[in-house]
C-alpha cells in the first residue's frame, strides 16, 4: 500500500469534512508523563476527579485502543462571525460566555465528522482498527496535536498555529495503519507573556501550566461548590468560561472566523442581558439550552454564576430587588446572592447602604414569618 497517497487523501478527505488542519503522529508521550504527574501531584486538576483516576492512560492512547499504531490529530475552526469581545466584555449588564460555547456543543458534530473520516479510510484500506476522540477519553489532545504539527503549546497551556491562532477544537482518530508521521511544531512564543499578564485571576503558574482552582473556566463550567471570594471580583461578567487569555494572544489576530453553521452565535446570546437570563426556570434553561455545551452545568450553577456577575454589574435596583427575592431557594445561591448585593450597595451612598440593608433584614425576617 501507498501509505504516502493515502495520507494525501485522508487530510483532503479531512478538509471535505470541515477540518482546517490535519496532522499524524505515533503514539509515544512518554516525554510528557513527568509533567503530568507533577501537574496531578499539586492539586492543579481542582475537583476534576477523572483526571487523576485515569493517571497515566492519558500518555497512553493505545491503551485506549488497543493495536494503535497512530493517531490523526484534527482541528476545526470555532470563532463566530460576530465574537464582539471587546463590547460583550466592556458592558457588565451582559453575561460573557466563551465565543465556543456561543453555538451548538461541538463534540458531537467534531466527533461525526471523525467517524466520517475513519469510514472513509477504511473503505479505502478494508480492514481497519479506528476510534475517534473529542474530550471523550483521557487522552493527551494537545502534546498529540503538537507532534502531529497542527501547532505548539502556548503558555496558556493552548494550542497555537502561527497562521491560525487557537479559535478551534481538536479531535483525535486512533488508527492501526503504520502512516507516515508530521514534523512536530516548534513553539514560536518566544519572550511574550501577555497571556500569562492578562489572566484575571492568575491561574497561568508557569509556562504552559494552568492551575485549574484559579481558571475561570473551570470555575464556571467544572466546579460546582461555592466560588472563593478572592476570584468573584476578577469574573465580572464571564459567567460561563473565559477567552481572556486567547484575546490578547498576537497570533489570535490572524485567526479565520468558521464557516461552520453550528458554531455561529445562537439566537439566545444576540441579547444576553443578565436579568433576562437570570429569570429563566429549569425548565426554560433545559429548554434554551438543548443542544449546547453549556446545558451539562445545569440550572443551579447557571444561576450561581449570573448571581455574582450581576454582583459585578453597575448599581441597579432591579437587580437587588431579583436578588433579594430569590433568596431562601439555595443555599449553594443564598452565600453567593449576599456577597452580590454587598457589592451592590457598596456602590450606594453611605446612608443608602444602611437603607438598603435595614430593608433586606425586614425581608428576610418576613420570609421566615411565612
Amino acid at each position: 500500500m501507498d501509505y504516502h497517497a493515502l495520507v494525501a487523501n485522508i487530510k483532503s478527505w479531512a478538509y471535505e469534512l470541515g477540518f482546517a488542519k490535519v496532522g499524524i503522529c505515533d503514539v509515544d508521550l512518554s516525554a510528557h508523563e513527568e509533567a503530568l504527574q507533577q501537574w496531578l501531584d499539586a492539586g492543579y486538576h481542582g475537583d476534576m476527579d477523572w483526571m487523576e483516576r485515569h493517571g497515566m492512560m492519558r500518555a497512553r492512547p493505545a491503551e485506549l485502543l488497543p493495536g494503535t499504531v497512530r493517531v490523526i490529530s484534527a482541528r476545526m475552526n470555532y470563532l463566530p462571525q460576530d465574537a464582539h469581545f471587546a463590547t460583550n466584555l466592556s458592558d457588565t449588564t451582559q453575561a460573557y460566555v466563551s465565543r465556543y460555547a456561543l453555538g451548538r456543543d461541538y463534540h458531537k458534530l467534531v466527533r461525526n465528522q471523525l467517524k466520517k473520516l475513519g469510514e472513509k479510510i477504511k473503505e479505502e484500506v478494508g480492514a481497519l482498527g479506528y476510534r475517534p476522540f473529542v474530550d471523550s477519553a483521557p487522552v493527551l489532545e494537545r502534546p498529540l496535536a503538537q507532534k502531529a504539527g497542527l501547532g505548539w503549546t502556548g503558555k496558556h497551556s493552548l494550542i497555537l498555529d502561527e497562521n491560525d491562532g487557537s479559535w478551534f477544537f481538536l479531535g483525535e482518530l486512533l488508527i492501526d495503519l503504520p502512516l507516515p508521521i508530521d514534523e512536530p511544531s516548534e513553539n514560536q512564543c518566544g519572550k511574550c507573556r501577555a497571556c500569562v499578564t492578562s489572566c484575571p485571576t492568575n491561574a497561568i503558574v508557569a509556562d504552559g501550566v494552568v492551575d485549574a482552582r484559579r481558571c475561570i473556566s473551570y470555575l464556571t463550567i467544572e466546579y460546582a461548590g461555592v466560588i472563593p471570594e478572592e476570584f468573584r471580583k476578577p469574573m465580572g461578567n464571564r459567567i460561563y468560561g473565559c477567552d481572556d487569555c486567547q484575546l490578547v494572544c498576537p497570533f489570535n489576530r490572524f485567526a479565520d472566523l468558521t464557516t461552520q453553521a453550528d458554531f455561529q452565535r445562537r439566537e439566545m446570546f444576540q441579547d444576553p442581558d443578565l436579568l433576562r437570563l437570570f429569570s429563566w426556570d429549569e425548565k426554560t434553561f433545559l429548554q434554551k439550552m438543548e443542544g449546547s455545551a453549556i446545558r451539562r452545568i445545569g440550572h443551579q450553577q447557571w444561576r450561581r454564576n449570573l448571581i455574582i456577575a450581576m454582583g459585578n454589574a453597575p448599581y441597579s435596583q432591579r437587580i437587588i430587588d431579583t436578588l433579594s427575592d430569590t433568596i431562601g431557594q439555595s443555599e449553594l445561591l443564598d452565600i453567593h446572592i449576599e456577597w452580590a448585593l454587598q457589592q451592590q450597595e457598596a456602590q450606594l451612598p453611605f446612608s443608602d447602604r444602611k437603607k438598603e440593608r435595614l430593608i433586606r433584614i425586614v425581608q428576610k425576617g418576613l420570609q421566615r414569618d411565612a
